[in-house]
């Protein structure tokens, strides 16, 4: 299997401190993968490099491309997208005009599509179609800035922490279009902090310590390692592989 996304050996700082190092990850076409990881490990610095946010040392390659001489809105172009976890909404606007924001580099006719392919993933966001996004419940912000992102036609969505905050009703619908959105061919790199959400729905999995990959392999072997259940699951089960 190709990879879509490639990243290779990336090394980013902050200043003199170092806060990721030596990661190397993939993420193929129709593939979810997670990365978990406690809070300050990384995962959102990772994601900001790979967005072009962030410089980094090492090689980021995307759809066959180099990332190196891109910037983020050439990488939008090419299919790449992020939702921060803090969603950056223009909270004075209506839901609408945020969606519309999303697809400002498609054609009308696409962006026709869009908006239809959006409001059937999240009906709440067509029933709040005029409403102000600052005025929205914190899990409708959060289907509003994947909505944005999915405008543009992404080949691969990036999360960081869609989980943040919401309640666990929420959180569910969440999860479950995520795993709709690989249905309908769309790839997602995930960053969350609810290790046993992630890992339920994703093909593979890496873990992050400090700036770090210590694990990587199947969603399924991860969720089985003792010391991921320990650290990140919050249960011990037996059976659990201890390496």
């Amino acid at each position: 299997m190709s990879a879509l996304l490639s990243v290779s050996d990336a090394h980013i700082a902050y200043g003199k401190v170092e806060a990721v190092r030596g990661v190397s990850l993939d993420v193929a076409d129709n593939e979810i993968v997670t990365i978990v990881g406690a809070n300050g490990a990384g995962k959102t610095t990772l994601l900001n490099a790979i967005m072009g946010v962030l410089p980094a040392k090492g090689r980021v390659a995307f759809a066959g491309e180099d990332l190196a001489r891109f910037e983020i809105e050439d990488r939008v172009a090419l299919g790449l997208s992020l939702v921060a976890e803090h969603r950056e909404l223009f909270s004075s606007m209506n839901v609408e005009d945020n969606l519309e924001l999303g697809a400002f580099r498609v054609a009308k006719a696409q962006a026709a599509a869009a908006f239809e392919r959006v409001y059937t993933l999240f009906p709440r966001l067509k029933e709040r179609r005029r409403q102000l996004a600052g005025t929205l419940s914190g899990g409708e912000q959060q289907m509003l800035a994947m909505g944005r992102a999915l405008m543009g036609a992404p080949k691969l969505l990036m999360l960081d922490e869609p989980s943040l905050g919401l309640a666990p009703i929420i959180v569910a619908d969440i999860f479950r279009t995520i795993a709709d959105l690989r249905a309908g061919g769309v790839s997602v790199l995930l960053v969350e902090q609810n290790a046993q959400a992630a890992l339920k729905i994703a093909d593979r999995a890496y873990v992050m310590e400090l700036g770090e990959f210590v694990l990587s392999g199947t969603a399924s072997d991860i969720a089985a390692n003792a010391r991921v259940a320990a650290s990140y699951l919050g249960f011990t089960h037996e059976g659990a592989s201890a390496v």
